[in-house]
């Protein structure tokens, strides 16, 4: 422990180090994160100024877009701003914060979308007891244990950070500092370090996948006795939850379930959930879901009235 006092910043080498694809990143990525800002911001107003979205789902959705804000917003900053510098520093207290903040937002997007599958569950499969089961004060209760276990899991991660000892290279070979990368430096052999950290970011993963992914079975297989607008309006809302949970899983378990070793496409696959899926869940929750749309029209529709008014 006392050896990694040796080493007081890291050298994040970014996706690239050719100044012409470096200029291509700051764009790119500049608009990505606009976007995905712009995005996550329409939903959390509309959800907030709309009382036609007072549901459960609704609750849920505005804390998935908040935390896909905070999540993209603990990487894609600093990203963007590295790619215009020439030598990009992180200070270990600074890469401590990104590790915590990361692994907080994400952990917090996995836990929201098992309310979320609930929620679909409790409304296909026992409709009549709905808004007794998911009264909002359940759902505030929910959300709160979601926070609680995703800074538990983000703690575990520190705390494992901090007991690797640097002594030397510091050279990250990444955009953003994470448990993997860092790994990669550390002055030990990392072996038993690493299967902590299978078992911690990898096991959340895969069960949370794997329970996902049987939930929306179900719900699936349940929705036979429904009538053909309810299966059709029921089966739009699961379609849109399933592909933004495998949008997020499949990246996220291949990078977090695997031995300590780095492939050269890890970089990209990071850049798909930490930057593509904030950007992509609002655009899938707003084209497949017509209350959304249909509130937001209203919304907007009701604010350019009153500017003419003005």
């Amino acid at each position: 422990m006392g050896q990694r006092h040796n080493v007081t910043e890291f050298i994040l080498l970014g996706l690239t180090q050719d100044p012409g694809k470096k200029k291509l990143v700051f764009v790119f990525f500049l608009l990505f994160y606009l976007g995905t800002l712009l995005g996550n911001f329409l939903i959390i107003v509309t959800i907030k100024t709309s009382q036609a979205l007072g549901s459960p789902m609704y609750f849920f959705l505005f804390y998935l877009s908040l935390s896909d804000t905070s999540f993209s917003t603990s990487i894609a900053p600093r990203m963007i701003v590295d790619a215009l510098l020439k030598n990009n520093t992180i200070s270990f207290s600074e890469c401590m914060i990104q590790i915590f903040s990361f692994h907080v937002f994400g952990c917090l997007e996995i836990f929201i979308l098992i309310l979320m599958a609930v929620d679909r569950y409790v409304a296909i499969c026992k409709p009549l007891h709905y808004m007794t089961i998911m009264s909002r004060r359940v759902c505030s209760v929910l959300v709160a244990i979601a926070w609680v276990g995703a800074c538990v899991h983000s703690l575990a991660q520190i705390f494992l950070a901090l007991s690797l000892p640097f002594c030397g290279p510091n050279v990250i070979d990444h955009y953003l500092c994470d448990f993997q990368p860092l790994l990669k430096l550390a002055c030990t052999d990392t072996y038993m370090i690493n299967l902590l950290l299978v078992s911690n970011s990898g096991v959340i993963c895969i069960v949370s996948f794997v329970m996902l992914m049987f939930s929306y079975v179900i719900i699936l297989h349940s929705l036979r006795n429904h009538s053909a607008e309810g299966r059709k309006k029921a089966l739009s809302t699961c379609i849109s939850h399933i592909i933004v949970v495998i949008l997020f899983f499949g990246p996220s378990i291949f990078i977090y379930t695997r031995p300590a070793n780095t492939f050269p496409m890890d970089k990209m696959i990071a850049v798909f959930y930490t930057i593509g899926t904030p950007l992509l869940n609002p655009l899938i929750y707003t084209l497949r879901n017509a209350e959304v749309k249909i509130s937001m029209r209203k919304l907007w529709s009701k604010k350019l009235i009153s500017d003419d008014q003005r």
